[in-house]
């Protein structure tokens, strides 16, 4: 029997303003293509938003990122990589939501945010860049 490879769909977008969105919906087609319901299509949807913009804010050299969506039977995989000056995960704190609140800066709760609404969440990072991946289950 001849083992069939899985789908990968690669996107390669330009920081620029609301590209996320171009990954969004990449992410629409493949969650409808997998028969994923609303909620997790929703999820995947701001996790990929949160890693986008991340890799946006850190992308140095290239000025621009990957998306790898892999559609795995059950298992959706999405990686996001930049080619930023990496980051140390142990440094990265889970901001006081108290001292959220007020503040003028909102950010910095990426990670958490994509660590919760996806199934498992992996980080890899160098001098070189970093890459996210993130999976969802069916």
């Amino acid at each position: 029997m001849v083992k069939v490879k899985p789908p990968v769909v690669e996107l390669t977008l330009p920081v620029l303003p609301d590209m996320e969105l171009a990954a969004t919906k990449t992410a629409e087609v493949v969650s409808k293509h997998m028969g994923l319901n609303d909620d997790q299509a929703a999820e995947i949807n701001m996790a990929l938003i949160e890693a986008c913009i991340n890799a946006f804010e850190h992308s140095e050299s290239d000025k621009q990122i990957e998306i790898h969506f892999k559609i795995k039977d059950d298992l959706l995989e999405i990686q996001v990589t930049d080619k930023g000056i990496g980051f140390d995960k142990s440094k990265v704190a889970i901001p006081k939501i108290e001292e959220k609140l007020g503040s003028d800066y909102k950010r910095g709760w990426g990670l958490q945010l994509i660590k919760e609404l996806m199934d498992t969440v992996k980080f890899e990072s160098t001098e070189e860049g970093t890459t996210v991946t993130m999976t969802k289950k069916k």
